[in-house]
């Protein structure tokens, strides 16, 4: 009964006010005049609340349930999709080297550069890594090792050479039930 938040006064407006006002009718969210009447409805709520922020763009959202990141996160992976297509098609794909990233709030970044490998990078390679520990090591030491050591690990999880897991440090579920 009481709103706090400007999208309150939204959801007030088209879940309640417009069965009343239109009980034969059902809202269309693609009709301007509709809309309208709901941001009308709601910016009135929103004035005898003293609630600042209904505007006819937070409007559609509400009332279409449209969410922001999603519709931006689609565009960019969309465009991402179509670029890739068109290096495939003009077969320029072979001779490019390059890289797309999403930098969430401060942009994409297209790297034209080649990314150099050193060959025994953990994160580079697939390769194995064995380690010989002595027989007296706890697994504390051993986590320890791994952390301090060259790999630097920030959390480190375990499995034997015969792919039985020994310890996972994430997620915590995991973690509780190789403790």
């Amino acid at each position: 009964e009481t709103p706090r938040l400007p999208e309150h006064c939204i959801a007030y407006a088209f879940t309640l006010q417009w069965p009343r006002e239109f009980p034969d009718r059902k809202l269309d969210t693609d009709s301007p005049e509709d809309m309208k009447w709901v941001y009308e409805q709601a910016l009135a709520r929103a004035e005898k609340y003293n609630i600042s922020g209904v505007t006819y763009m937070l409007t559609m959202g509400v009332v279409k349930n449209i969410i922001p990141a999603v519709a931006s996160t689609n565009a960019i992976v969309a465009a991402a999709c179509v670029n890739e297509t068109v290096k495939l098609l003009t077969f320029c794909s072979q001779s490019l080297n390059t890289y797309m990233m999403y930098m969430g709030s401060t942009g994409v970044y297209s790297h034209t550069f080649v990314y150099e490998r050193k060959e025994d990078c953990p994160v580079c390679t697939s390769t194995v890594r064995k380690m010989t520990i002595g027989t007296q090591t706890s697994l504390n030491e051993l986590m320890q090792q791994l952390r301090d050591g060259d790999l630097r690990l920030k959390s480190p999880s375990i499995t034997s050479g015969s792919g039985k897991t020994l310890y996972m440090q994430k997620p915590p579920a995991l973690e509780k039930a190789t403790r």
